[in-house]
């Protein structure tokens, strides 16, 4: 199953690692210096050309890539199925 992230972009839900709200996320000193290390080493791919609200972690065909994204982490969760077995939600 495919996961559409904005704009042209789709990724395998089978290839993602995590969903993360970007704002409460990039408060961490260590999320921060990740998405700085990936940004470094062309891992980042935006998008958006919107305010970010998530980003994305992905593992394809062994390589890395974060994907920033104007849809919400918990929109994206859902549409990914991620929550689909947890009660009370």
């Amino acid at each position: 199953m495919y996961l559409h992230l904005g704009q042209d972009t789709v990724v395998r839900t089978s290839d993602i690692i995590g969903i993360f709200d970007i704002d409460n996320t990039s408060l961490s000193r260590s999320t921060r210096g990740y998405l700085a290390q990936a940004q470094k080493n062309n891992l980042v791919v935006n998008v958006t050309y919107e305010l970010p609200k998530s980003f994305v972690v992905c593992c394809e065909k062994g390589k890395q890539r974060v994907y920033i994204s104007q849809i919400s982490s918990a929109t994206l969760k859902k549409r990914s199925g991620y929550i689909e077995g947890i009660s009370n939600v």
